[in-house]
């Protein structure tokens, strides 16, 4: 799987410059992030968003693309959680030497990896959405999953689930009432939690070697 996305910004043999490899459905948020804490010195290379529908293909895909940008930068810096890997994608990095974001997935570090496993109990009957897949709801989980062609799937895909949980990382009444919609469509109760950014955020300020804005 070759890489795709976005485009590098700035020199590649500038050795002070950090590349970050990152799932395409973190474009928006690594965008925003380095905007509001002028990280310009943070190159970003997003892979396919969909590779989450096949997770075992994650760990090639990043092996792939550090092989490629490897010889331009001294850092690289992989903005995906474990995702599905089964510790495949934690063990590659440790083999390329690269570090990574910690965590299951990415409803975890929005949240927070230790609030997300606190609350781990009461909500394992959850079905969490950002806002990456509220904008993307059809496309990641409705007609993936046969929805839009058999609806009469949705209870046995989610007959054991009791509520959708939005994570928002922004405060966007759109997203909200899109995210509410997602939930009558699924038959389950609703409620928007916002998060920001949260450990994404934290992880990325300690890459960029600078404060984040206020």
């Amino acid at each position: 799987m070759t890489t795709t996305g976005l485009s590098l910004s700035g020199p590649l043999s500038t050795a002070d410059r950090v590349l970050l490899i990152a799932c395409g459905a973190l474009a928006h948020e690594i965008l925003a992030l380095k905007q509001q804490n002028h990280w310009s010195h943070l190159d970003l290379q997003c892979l396919p968003a969909n590779l989450h529908l096949w997770p075992d293909r994650i760990p090639a895909a990043v092996e792939q693309a550090v092989a490629a940008h490897r010889a331009a930068y001294d850092q690289i810096f992989i903005v995906y959680a474990d995702c599905g890997t089964g510790g495949l994608l934690q063990a590659k990095c440790a083999e390329l030497g690269v570090q990574m974001v910690e965590g299951p997935h990415c409803y975890s570090f929005f949240e927070g990896n230790a609030a997300f496993a606190a609350k781990a109990e009461e909500e394992f009957t959850a079905f969490y959405l950002t806002d990456f897949l509220v904008r993307q709801f059809d496309a990641f989980v409705w007609r993936p999953m046969g929805l839009d062609r058999h609806p009469e799937l949705r209870d046995m895909y989610f007959g054991n689930y009791t509520k959708l949980i939005y994570q928002a990382q922004t405060n966007d009444p759109a997203l909200d009432a899109k995210a509410a919609d997602c939930a009558a469509r699924l038959n389950l109760a609703y409620e928007r939690r916002f998060t920001g950014y949260g450990d994404l955020a934290t992880a990325l300020t300690q890459v960029a070697g600078a404060p984040a804005a206020p």
